[in-house]
């Protein structure tokens, strides 16, 4: 079955990934900016970053036959530093115009402090500047509720905020409904240790359902799975769920998101037009 990988860090995974990945049906994946592992130096290295996530990765990824897609941003991780916020996002707006860069991502929390909420609001409103997709990252494990409430509560003040154009990752039992009842898109990161299983996901959906869900792998340079999607599927199928269903999760609802970006081709489309 053909995927979409909406949140993949393959700037850390190796050429033999994209391989398995083209082998089990992927079309496309998006790459949202991260943590490297430790806090970049200065904003230099995250102009080089966004550079590398916007030039070298998806001429790799085409490789296989793979599109790719980015988000731009400050990671939550390095949120509490303003001052290096404000450097960064004076660099963000000059590579937004480019090809590949689907919207600002992934923002959000860490320890869910107020500097970190200040730098998250920072990005939301160059999201709305420049009229492009978010992308948000939610806290890990005993943060996780808060986090999520906080920026949910933030976002809903917002008139300006559209949130069908939102995507509120890595939810959890205990958030996605909070996520869905406010109309955002949520993602369930398919991740060993810190966020969701395939059989977790997929307990998730028979609760709230398929509309506005989207799973992903967030493989990266941790303990991942850059095959969790297929893993998905595979547990989906084992479950008894019908190909419709599991189709709309893992391909429909990734393109009706990214598809309110102009730069997003959908996959499918994109082959179609190739071979006439």
């Amino acid at each position: 079955m053909n995927y979409i990988d909406m949140h993949a860090h393959m700037v850390s995974r190796t050429t033999d990934d994209y391989h398995a990945m083209a082998l089990s049906g992927c079309l496309a994946v998006t790459e949202p900016a991260f943590w490297s592992g430790r806090d970049r130096l200065g904003p230099e290295a995250f102009a080089d970053y966004f550079d590398h996530l916007t030039t070298f990765e998806p001429a790799r990824a085409r490789e296989y036959g793979i599109a790719h897609y980015a988000w731009l941003c400050l990671n939550p991780k390095e949120g509490e530093d303003r001052d290096l916020t404000r450097q960064v996002l004076k660099i963000i707006p000059e590579f937004l115009h480019r090809d590949t860069v689907l919207g600002i991502g992934e923002i959000g929390l860490n320890r869910v402090t107020r500097n970190e909420l200040a730098t998250f609001l920072d990005h939301v409103e160059l999201a709305l500047e420049h009229h492009q997709l978010i992308h948000i990252h939610t806290p890990h494990l005993e943060d996780k509720y808060k986090g999520t409430r906080v920026m949910v509560e933030a976002l809903a003040k917002d008139p300006r905020i559209e949130p069908g154009r939102v995507m509120i990752d890595h939810a959890e039992e205990h958030t996605a409904g909070l996520i869905l009842e406010h109309g955002f898109w949520t993602g369930v990161t398919l991740y060993p240790k810190t966020k969701a299983s395939p059989a977790r996901a997929i307990d998730m959906i028979e609760v709230y359902g398929a509309e506005r869900v989207i799973v992903a792998s967030a493989c990266d340079w941790g303990p991942s799975q850059p095959l969790a999607v297929p893993e998905f599927i595979l547990e989906a199928r084992r479950r008894g769920h019908d190909e419709e269903t599991i189709s709309k999760i893992v391909l429909d609802n990734p393109e009706r998101f990214l598809g309110q970006s102009p730069k997003f081709v959908p996959p499918r489309r994109e082959r179609a037009a190739a071979r006439v």
